[in-house]
């Protein structure tokens, strides 16, 4: 069985192990209320609705 002859660095590893790490963009929808983008599953930030009922209230919609 092969053993390394030196110990592999704490940076050598970390580089090893961060090369397959990235970053993906949130996937956005459109809100069906207000058109605007928001995550999917979520209530909207700017209307406040989520499936079709108001969840949150919101100052600037009185």
């Amino acid at each position: 069985m092969a053993v390394p002859k030196k110990k592999s660095s704490k940076a050598r590893t970390r580089t090893r192990h961060a090369a397959n790490w990235k970053l993906t963009a949130p996937n956005l929808v459109p809100c069906p209320r207000c058109r605007q983008p928001k995550l999917p599953h979520r209530a909207c930030p700017h209307c406040g609705y989520y499936k079709d009922r108001q969840v949150l209230k919101l100052d600037d919609e009185e």
